[in-house]
């Protein structure tokens, strides 16, 4: 998600002036250099994906696919109506434009996606016998 988020920033085709965590770090920290804006921004996305993906393996007994696109998309709605307004964009980044909803939207579903098909913990009766 992150470096879609970043590609579609630096061609252009994004609608967010900015990556989403680097204008959040940018409004935490005050101004940085640009090099340190953007390697703590990736960083600390990184660190938000990979905790998020931690606490729904811990929450969950059972990772399927619905649930994951489900708690990106509650990830995302966690994102549009706190993240983006602390940051000025408005809710979803509305201030912006209206783009930046969809645009978040579809990278949060990519995001669930693939913790669906990465935590998708089938029970050991319906598994793949094991071969020797």
């Amino acid at each position: 998600m992150s470096a879609v988020m970043l590609t579609t920033v630096l061609t252009g085709a994004s609608p967010m002036p900015k990556p989403v965590p680097a204008a959040l770090v940018a409004h935490t920290l005050g101004p940085l250099p640009e090099p340190a804006l953007m390697a703590l921004a990736a960083l600390t996305h990184l660190a938000y994906g990979a905790i998020a993906g931690a606490i729904l393996a811990g929450l969950l007994r059972r990772v399927t696919l619905g649930k994951a696109l489900g708690y990106g998309a509650g990830l995302w709605a966690l994102m549009g109506l706190a993240w983006l307004p602390y940051v000025g964009w408005g809710a979803f980044g509305t201030a912006i434009t209206v783009k930046i909803a969809a645009a978040t939207l579809l990278l949060h579903l990519i995001y669930g996606a693939i913790l669906g098909l990465l935590l998708d913990r089938k029970p050991a009766t319906e598994r793949a016998p094991a071969t020797q």
